[in-house]
């Protein structure tokens, strides 16, 4: 799966997983935000990776794969000031089957 559309946010409601973006933004209403979220969906329409931005750069993000029938199977979840990556899998009802936390070294 490729990313083809990208949108943006102003915020996301839940804990859940993948996050449930709202209050999307005009392209040129992303110029005028110190803090947003970008989204990249599939041809299918499917959430692959959202990306928190503060004052223009990348704070932390999330990288999704789904099983065939479009249920969550995999979320990564990297915060790259605390240099952090979090592996999440779920089974195709959803239910969380393991949660691993790793160091994530940022490239320079």
């Amino acid at each position: 799966m490729s990313i083809t559309t990208t949108r943006h946010f102003v915020t996301y409601t839940g804990v859940k997983l993948p996050l449930n973006l709202n209050a999307e933004l005009t392209p040129a209403e992303v110029h005028n935000r110190i803090t947003f979220f970008r989204a990249g969906y599939d041809a299918a329409g499917l959430l692959l990776r959202v990306e928190k931005v503060v004052y223009g750069e990348i704070e932390s993000f999330h990288d999704y794969r789904y099983y065939p029938e479009g249920a969550l199977h995999e979320a990564s979840v990297v915060s790259l000031a605390e240099e952090t990556r979090t592996l999440m899998q779920f089974d195709p009802a959803g239910t969380l089957l393991s949660s691993t936390t790793s160091e994530y070294l940022v490239e320079d």
